[in-house]
């Protein structure tokens, strides 16, 4: 696991060194084992790496890395899980015998792309990775991003140079940049509270889409037009094009479904099993995070399957019972055997990480739980190098609650007039959020009530504000996944701009609709949020973190399976649980998920009022003028009566403000 940086363009030599290094250093923490850098092509392209020694621990595993033939030049972040494997193959299929460096997956890499080109490579290769390929003979540069977005790449213009890197702050250090805020793509980020692909917070500045390749020429850099290119897009000099397509495998594989639940739950444990162990392979220490729900303990069930030795497992706890997930965990890990610690932190602890998180994180965003993840990633990392997490069986097996109770509840509340649902979801929004809380506190307590609903008031202010707008199952979702319903109502001179989300939204992949947004999340929230947030709270303490469910074969092998093996009798993640029960009885997995939050709302009542006031205050935000004062200031007021719950929205507007003070713009 590494980052890299470039430039391509028309520079000086002086130029080149005076920034290549820079944006190099800038990455220390995502390779801090060793750092190089390459410039060719007369002097008109740079490559910088930091690299995090994960496999072939030597110098034979340095970067930006030359092939045999001379031919290609890489800069690689991530692992190649197969790569022993294409390393065979290469040496069977050549009439002679290579000469191998090392045993790093970059060098295997490379010499496969020498053999038989990068398309052809891409097609053979699993792992998680994005690089750059500079390609001496031709003089062009390919960027690569993986399958789903598991490692992250930028790439855009600044004068009439082209910049990229595995982070924002590396293009940042570029000594040309001009960073100008984009508040169009402010406008989606309160929208959503990520920035999605391929934007980015800065004009001109973008992020390659998940299974995508850019190329571009020297002779084009300073030429192309300065536009955001949605895959595919092609113009003079440049082009971006899929090189996986998550639409394209799910239409492959609807011709092969598997309707056996025996085949089914056989199948997902031997794909997964061997997912697994392709990403144990490692030269230094590996664990897994373990929060005791259903996909961390089934990964680490089978980590434990594979492993002679006790696995090293790692919780994080709260005192708030309402989101403390660790004694679950706790007696997941003794019923395995696994070497099991937990960290327990206090309100304090959380509090002390947010002033971090602009330079975490780069651009703004608002997914709270940010804090707990980059905490537990710092425990970990003082004893391991590598982690094992179990995102993705939410957006595969149908974990999210949204996948089986919205068509549920719309075909409750549908037949009620748009004018009467209105009216009812205003007087639900009279009613403060504790009062309720305290309800559906009251009722969870009573012994024959089974499905407990925590924080009642805070869902069913959001339901009812939701259920004022929709006209169909479609509109639900986007109001789901939407925080701000009308941004550009709030962000002052905006437009909101046309994203991946809402045109896949309008091209249905299924006549089901759990199945739509399940895919619709894939594609949208898992990479722009959740992988977003384990890659840059791990890597900003030097953890490489592995995702076993995203092995594109488990993906294909998911969307073969029929929707009622994912949601069945009103709860998630079916075919997986039947896996899970061959390593864990049922009665330990089997309890309500707190999910891995933390108390921000009160705490913006508490020991965070003195600083969300002062960055929500009239007087900041006019100075500012990137918000509407007036729809700010009015949910801050609620939400401090108790009235309404805000936490959600007023945290966009808190991560933005806090990130523009850390970049002095």
């Amino acid at each position: 696991m590494c980052g890299f940086t470039g430039i391509l363009g028309d520079l000086t030599k002086r130029e080149l060194d005076k920034s290549i290094y820079k944006m190099t250093d800038s990455l220390n923490h995502r390779g801090p084992d060793d750092g190089g850098t390459w410039i060719g092509g007369a002097g008109k392209i740079a490559l910088g790496h930091r690299r995090l020694s994960i496999i072939d621990l030597s110098l034979a595993g340095h970067q930006p890395m030359v092939s045999l033939c001379g031919r290609y030049i890489i800069a690689l972040n991530g692992e190649i899980y197969n790569h022993t494997n294409l390393r065979d193959k290469l040496n069977n299929f050549c009439d002679h015998a290579i000469v191998w460096n090392g045993h790093s997956d970059t060098e295997t890499i490379l010499a496969a792309i020498s053999q038989w080109g990068l398309e052809e490579t891409l097609q053979m290769i699993t792992g998680m990775f994005s690089f750059a390929l500079w390609d001496v003979q031709s003089s062009n540069l390919s960027l690569v991003r993986d399958r789903f977005g598991e490692k992250p790449l930028y790439y855009g213009w600044s004068e009439d140079s082209f910049v990229f890197g595995s982070e924002l702050k590396a293009i940042r250090k570029y000594h040309k940049f001009n960073a100008s805020i984009d508040r169009n793509v402010l406008s989606v980020y309160m929208r959503h509270m990520y920035i999605p692909a391929p934007y980015s917070i800065f004009k001109d500045i973008y992020k390659l889409e998940p299974g995508c390749i850019l190329k571009i020429s020297l002779s084009s850099a300073s030429l192309i037009q300065k536009e955001a290119p949605f895959a595919p897009f092609k113009s003079k000099g440049m082009s971006i094009h899929r090189w996986y397509s998550l639409r394209d495998s799910i239409k492959n594989n609807s011709g092969s479904m598997i309707f056996n639940e025996k085949d089914a739950i056989d199948l997902i444990d031997t794909v997964l099993s061997k997912s697994i162990k392709s990403q144990l392979v490692s030269d230094v220490p590996v664990g897994a995070f373990l929060s005791g729900g259903i996909d961390s303990s089934l990964v680490v069930s089978l980590m434990q399957k594979q492993s002679a030795n006790p696995v090293k497992t790692f919780t994080v706890g709260f005192s708030e019972s309402e989101f403390n997930e660790a004694e679950q965990a706790k007696e997941i890990a003794k019923y395995l055997g696994t070497d099991h610690r937990e960290f327990y932190v206090t309100p304090e602890d959380l509090i002390a990480v947010i002033p971090k998180l602009s330079k975490i994180y780069d651009e703004p965003f608002a997914d709270s739980s940010q804090i707990p993840t980059y905490i537990i990633s710092k425990k970990a990392r003082e004893h391991v190098s590598v982690i094992l997490s179990g995102d993705g069986g939410d957006e595969l097996f149908g974990g999210y609650n949204r996948y089986f109770w919205s068509r549920r509840v719309w075909r409750y509340v549908s037949w009620i007039p748009k004018y009467a649902r209105f009216f009812i979801g205003n007087v639900i929004g009279m009613i403060p959020v504790r009062f309720i809380n305290i309800i559906g506190s009251i009722i969870n307590s009573l012994p024959y009530v089974d499905n407990r609903v925590h924080r009642l008031g805070d869902k069913m202010h959001k339901l009812s504000s939701r259920f004022k707008s929709v006209d169909s199952l479609k509109d639900l979702y986007m109001s789901l996944v939407s925080e701000w319903q009308n941004p550009d109502e709030v962000v002052i001179g905006s437009n909101e701009p046309h994203t991946l989300l809402k045109r896949e939204i309008n091209m249905p992949i299924s006549s089901k609709h759990e199945l739509e947004m399940m895919y619709l999340d894939t594609i949208s929230y898992l990479p722009d949020d959740i992988l977003c947030k384990v890659d840059r709270a791990s890597m900003s303490v030097g953890l490489e973190t592995r995702i076993p469910m995203l092995d594109h074969r488990l993906f294909e092998l998911a969307w073969r399976i029929p929707l009622s093996m994912k949601i069945r009798n009103g709860k998630g993640k079916w075919a997986l649980r039947q896996v899970l029960y061959k390593y864990i009885p049922s009665e330990l997995v089997d309890r309500p998920k707190a999910g891995f939050g933390i108390p921000i709302g009160e705490w913006l009542r508490g020991p965070l009022y003195e600083w969300s006031n002062n960055l929500l205050s009239e007087t900041r935000l006019r100075s500012d003028g990137y918000f509407n004062v007036i729809s700010i200031r009015k949910r801050w007021d609620e939400h401090m009566s108790g009235q309404r719950d805000w936490t959600h929205s007023l945290w966009a507007v808190l991560m933005f403000n806090m990130w523009l003070d850390s970049m002095n713009l």
